[in-house]
């Protein structure tokens, strides 16, 4: 490196942002480190650090930024992934680790004697200004950060909504006191009363940790000196997002989101690398197809799935259905032959921001993550829920109770729902028919949530555009990362 361009290097902003190993948190980590370069080209380096077998999404996120120079400025770096007893060498993402073996890599993740040592080395040797920190690692990422008097906010992949409900109920929540087959409502939260089942919470609220009390609460303190990066944006969540700063969690909070927008143009007609799944939504009407993925890590059963298959077949709508299964799966006998052209299968990856823009698509069935959550509402489109895992049921409420984008696809009283996939119950094919095509019917649900979702669709472009509420909280992180590394400069 020349010596003028090696001092311009050293005189950047450096940020160093550790994702965890799944898939739906590494592509925000690094939409986010691509926003704080184009924020500043010449004042930010942000290097992304993840094990080597995830590098590929890294690298496959920035590329989908091309041809934009900042995306090229975004460096990767990596770690080795510990030996983990019960998981084959190379496999370090929650999406490509068998089901059944998924708590030990999230076991591994979240184990300071497993992570710390790899991450630690790499700090050090990086010595950046910043850290932005996965949740996962928050715990000693931060004690490292301290040592070295840096700052370390936390990020979350999710909204604002979960996120407080989340700790209202680990704090507040009285969440072991319930009676089997019992609900809790959420305490001290704003908007309309949200009550959830047991069985329909994360394993740590219902069965939580033991924590050491002076642990505990040096961790809190160093969230309150360094704060708190969401990915959403002030219009979609104001009233949590003040309740969430009136609670006094973090020392500030910022509202970064969507940060997977601007999305890039959907590909063109005819061209020669676009799906065959968007040709064939070009022969669908507006509006009229049902689109279902449920994201990289839910974990349906062959009953299940083919409970769904004859659900889309009975509700008479066209569909199109990603599965992405880590075992074959063949839907029902004769059911491709029924079914004809009215639906599509898709096996593997579909490119989902494209077929939510694509205009004959109606409504989307989805599991409740967040990143699907701020791409059907950036797409303006209504959705059918379907949670299975970690905070999704409490998303779910955020998108039919708090902004009423969508419908339960199982209705309440239908059967048990669970993040345990052993506890939840075979939603039936007659179910599935009924929600759907009661949803798509003219006039019915799927157009009045259309018409709301369609409201706060332009305001999630306009967050992350220039002068929007995002785009204004990106440059105040790094404004508040420069003004935090200016006192250590002078001491040196």
């Amino acid at each position: 490196m020349a010596p003028a361009a090696a001092e311009q290097s050293k005189s950047r902003l450096r940020i160093l942002l550790m994702p965890f190993f799944a898939t739906s948190h590494i592509l925000p980590v690094t939409d986010l480190a691509f926003h704080l370069t184009a924020a500043r080209p010449d004042a930010v380096e942000a290097i992304v650090a993840t094990t080597h077998a995830n590098a590929s999404i890294v690298h496959s996120a920035l590329a989908r930024r091309e041809p934009s120079i900042h995306a090229a400025k975004v460096k990767v770096t990596t770690y080795a992934f510990p030996a983990v007893d019960g998981l084959p060498p190379g496999v370090e993402n929650m999406s490509t680790v068998a089901a059944a073996d998924g708590w030990r890599l999230e076991a591994a993740a979240a184990t300071e004697s497993t992570m710390r040592p790899a991450q630690e080395r790499l700090i050090r040797e990086i010595s950046p200004d910043a850290i932005v920190s996965d949740l996962h690692f928050f715990g000693w990422t931060s004690v490292i950060a301290a040592g070295l008097g840096i700052p370390c906010p936390l990020f979350s992949v999710v909204g604002i909504f979960p996120t407080l409900a989340t700790w209202r109920l680990a704090l507040l929540g009285r969440v072991k006191d319930a009676p089997p087959g019992g609900s809790v409502t959420i305490p001290e939260f704003p908007g309309p009363e949200i009550s959830l089942p047991v069985t329909e919470m994360s394993d740590f609220l219902r069965n939580p940790p033991v924590f050491d009390p002076e642990v505990g609460a040096q961790y809190m303190m160093l969230l309150k000196s360094s704060g708190f990066i969401a990915n959403t944006f002030v219009d979609l969540e104001r009233e949590y997002c003040e309740s969430f700063d009136g609670c006094g969690y973090a020392k500030r909070t910022y509202c970064v989101g969507p940060l997977a927008l601007p999305m890039p143009p959907p590909a063109a007609a005819g061209a020669p690398d676009r799906s065959a799944c968007l040709g064939w939504l070009d022969t669908m009407p507006a509006h009229s197809v049902v689109y279902l993925c449920f994201g990289s890590l839910t974990n349906f059963s062959e009953a299940q799935l083919d409970e769904l298959a004859l659900g889309l077949e009975g509700s008479g709508v066209p569909f199109l259905w990603v599965v992405r299964v880590k075992k074959a799966w063949e839907p029902p006998v004769g059911w491709k032959d029924r079914v004809g052209s009215r639906g599509m299968l898709v096996t593997g990856w579909a490119p989902q921001t494209d077929i939510l823009q694509h205009p004959s698509v109606g409504a989307f069935v989805t599991q409740c993550g967040w990143n699907s959550v701020l791409e059907t509402i950036a797409a303006g489109v209504p959705v059918l829920t379907w949670p299975m895992l970690f905070e999704q049921f409490i998303t779910e409420r955020f998108m039919t109770r708090a902004i009423s984008i969508g419908e339960r696809l199982w209705p309440e009283g239908g059967g048990v729902r669970s993040t345990k996939y052993e506890e939840h119950e075979l939603v039936p094919a007659k179910a599935i028919a009924q929600s759907v095509a009661k949803f798509m019917e003219h006039g019915g649900a799927a157009d009045a949530a259309r018409r709301r979702v369609k409201e706060l669709s332009p305001k999630a472009h306009a967050a992350i555009a220039e002068g929007g509420n995002s785009r204004g909280d990106v440059h105040q992180l790094i404004d508040d990362f420069m003004a935090a590394r200016a006192p250590a400069a002078g001491t040196t």
